[in-house]
This record gives C-alpha cells, sequence and structure tokens, in this order.
C-alpha cells in the first residue's frame, strides 16, 4: 500500500483545484485492501474515499486520510442465454471498461461511453446519460464495509439506486469502499436511440442501423462536441441535476416557458433541462473571477485556470438563486462538496 503524507489533491479532482490531505494511502492490490481493513480505523468525519476524482470539489483541505481504490481486474461470466456478466473491480476506468465490454460482444452501456471516473464510483450516484442509467444493468455490488472491516455484497434492490443516486451516496455516505460491481450486458444488442441527439448524430454518418460500437463513437462524439475535456479546462460534468417536479408544477412552468424541455418520468413527475433553466437565467459563458460556466453546455462550470473550491461553489450558489428567483426551481448540486 502506498502511503503519502501531506498529499497534494490537486491532480487527483477533475477540476484541478488546491487541495491537500494529511495522508494519502493507494491500495493497488487484493493484499492492500486486507491491510487497510485490519489496520486503519475509518472516521467518516475526517477520512475520504476517492475514486477518479471527477464528481467531487474540494473547498478546502481534508484533515485526515484520502484513499484511492487502484486495484484493477475484470472478467465475463455466463449468466443466461441472453446475458454475460461482466465483474470489475473498482479501480478500473470506467471508459476504458465500455470500450472492452463492446470489444467482448456485449451491449448494454454503450450509451455510457465516455463517462470520466471509476468502476467503484459509478454505482454511488447511479451515473447515467442519453436514456440510459447503471440502474438498468447492475447486477450487483461488493463492499467493504469500512465500520467493521467485514466484505458485502449487495443486489440490485440493496443498491437502492434512484436518479444519481444510491445507498453508498446518500443512506450511508462514507461507510462503504465498492471493491468490484458486476453488470449484466446483453450478448445481441439492441439500439437506444430514443435519446435527442443520438439518432440524428449517425444519420450524419449515413448509419441507419449501427452497431454497438457504433452507438458508442456517436456518444462520444456528442459529448466531445458539448462537454469540455477536464484534462484540458478543470471541470466535474455536470454540475446540477435535472430537477423533478410534479405534473402540475411541469404543465403551470410550460405554460409559461413554451419551449422549456419536460421529460415525462411517470404519471406523477417530469424532469426539466437544469441546462435550459440556467442558459435563460443568462450564466452560460459567464464568469466569476477564475470560475465561469462552460460556452458548450449550461450545466458545466470550468476552472478557467486558477479557481479555488470556494469559488466554484460561489458561482454555484448564485446560479442556484437565480434559477430559484426566476422559475421557482431549486437545483441540486451534482458533485460531492468536501
Amino acid at each position: 500500500m502506498k502511503r503519502t503524507l501531506n498529499a497534494s489533491l490537486k491532480n487527483l479532482n477533475s477540476f484541478s483545484v488546491g487541495a491537500r490531505a494529511s495522508q494519502l494511502l493507494e491500495l493497488e492490490s487484493e493484499d492492500d485492501l486486507q491491510s487497510l481493513s485490519s489496520e486503519f480505523r475509518f472516521d467518516r468525519d475526517r477520512d475520504l474515499i476517492l475514486g477518479g476524482g471527477s464528481n467531487i470539489l474540494f473547498t478546502g483541505d481534508v484533515e485526515g486520510t484520502v484513499v484511492l481504490n487502484r486495484i484493477k481486474g475484470r472478467k465475463i461470466t455466463p449468466d443466461s442465454d441472453d446475458t454475460m456478466l461482466l465483474e470489475a473491480c473498482g479501480g478500473e476506468n470506467w471508459h476504458e471498461l465500455v470500450l472492452w465490454s463492446l470489444d467482448q460482444g456485449l451491449s448494454g452501456i454503450e450509451n455510457l461511453s465516455l463517462i470520466p471516473g471509476l468502476a467503484g464510483a459509478a454505482p454511488m450516484q447511479n451515473i447515467g446519460a442519453y436514456g440510459v442509467e447503471l440502474a438498468d444493468v447492475i447486477h450487483s455490488v461488493q463492499a467493504l464495509d469500512l465500520e467493521n472491516g467485514s466484505l458485502c455484497e449487495f443486489n440490485h434492490y440493496d443498491c437502492r439506486f434512484a436518479y444519481r443516486e444510491s445507498r453508498f451516496k446518500s443512506e450511508q455516505p462514507g461507510r462503504y469502499l465498492i471493491t468490484l460491481i458486476r453488470l449484466r450486458l446483453q450478448r445481441n444488442f439492441t439500439a437506444r436511440l430514443d435519446y435527442a441527439g443520438i439518432d440524428e448524430e449517425l444519420q450524419t454518418k449515413g448509419i441507419e442501423n449501427p452497431s454497438a460500437k457504433q452507438v458508442s463513437e456517436a456518444i462520444i462524439r456528442i459529448r466531445q462536441a458539448k462537454l469540455p475535456d477536464p484534462a484540458l479546462t478543470g471541470n466535474a460534468g455536470s454540475f446540477f441535476k435535472n430537477p423533478v417536479v410534479g405534473q402540475t408544477e411541469a404543465g403551470l412552468l410550460r405554460a409559461d416557458f413554451e419551449d422549456l424541455p419536460v421529460y415525462p418520468q411517470d404519471k406523477e413527475k417530469s424532469k426539466l433541462s437544469a441546462a435550459w433553466l440556467i442558459e435563460h437565467c443568462g450564466w452560460k459563458g459567464r464568469s466569476m473571477g477564475q470560475a465561469a460556466v462552460s460556452e458548450k453546455h449550461a450545466l458545466v462550470l470550468v476552472n478557467k485556470g486558477n479557481a479555488t473550491g470556494k469559488d466554484v461553489l460561489e458561482l454555484a450558489c448564485a446560479i442556484r438563486e437565480s434559477v430559484q428567483n426566476r422559475f421557482g426551481i431549486e437545483l441540486q448540486i451534482e458533485p460531492r462538496i468536501v
């Protein structure tokens, strides 16, 4: 287990904001995992489990220890005539895992291509994009209980997934280190093209009946066109969740703002476009010091170079207040604020 004292976290978060941790522990093997459970007493008030750093905003230093899970490993096991189980250790890069699954002739997560982060962090917020969520394919999750050092298994129901939510994120934050995920993927591909923009992108390439790889490639092109690259411009992707409101409230808003995108979720709820709300408050492309709203996408806040986490958070709070005052909608921040 690699140990660093007074460690910089600047290169371990996609916002590239400066922060330090009293201690950094990097897990690289199963032996490291066992050592962590036997030798280290995790304090949820002081310590932190950090994945790829793509869904977190540091507004100060971490008083205690930051634990990085870099344990890798992946394999495929039989499940049924139509499906296979893909097992991936928590330290696997998510996008590389998606591409590998496609190379194995499996489908189901192609719409989640190019989402940054690690496999172990994916269940935390139930990652989703272009009409697909992790909850659609998750079979089970294995995690280390940091309170007692035991390994736990969680089936799909146990994970209690919701829109950008899970038991690991909200009900018991910081208690579990996800060590392994199992995904139920399809042998026979069925395209999910109902989300706006996918079919149009395929049509520009003259593709009528796409393969899973072609859908993945289309998603990658769309994301690259819309979202800034964290390697070049610090950001954490979508900073706000799309608000979910009652059908009556959605109808009233639509009556006042005819072009507001509304996506019915069920008979009672609808999802609104947070990007539309933010853009129509005039924030797209605007800056507050070194923190700014991306010119590419109103949901993305960026570090123009020397922003602190507090700078980004102040910008986010100003946007929330603006949207609340104009539309009566309270936006929820998606990244974890530390």
